[in-house]
């Protein structure tokens, strides 16, 4: 009833998930960011966002590729080593055009 309430007034709904439950219909824009140790539901959409690089083996983007989804991006994580991992997720979307890079600019300013 909210995604058609709001369709009926002219706004589009999008939605960001970690993808363990199936989107409801009438979503405009989904974007999926899984998380590890979970169960992925949600296998298609418009965009497909990995924090990278990432220790758990089934985060690995290669995991993902075969997915049903428009946009495949990967954003360096966040920690004391910044620099390395900007570099290294530079590099894999260098080697894997399919992927591209996304930046937390929250993160890099400082907003919390």
């Amino acid at each position: 009833k909210l995604v058609q309430s709001c369709h009926e007034r002219g706004f589009e709904v999008g939605v960001e998930t970690n993808g363990t439950r199936q989107v409801p219909d009438g979503i405009d824009w989904i974007c999926v960011s899984p998380k590890p140790r979970t169960s992925l539901v949600q296998t298609f959409g418009h965009e497909l966002k990995l924090v990278y690089p990432q220790i758990e083996e089934e985060m690995s983007p290669s995991h993902f590729t075969q997915l049903d989804f428009m946009h495949f991006f990967i954003q360096p994580m966040a920690t004391e080593k910044n620099n390395e991992y900007l570099q290294q997720t530079l590099e894999y979307c260098l080697q894997n055009p399919q992927w591209k890079l996304s930046l937390q600019t929250h993160k890099i300013v400082g907003v919390r």
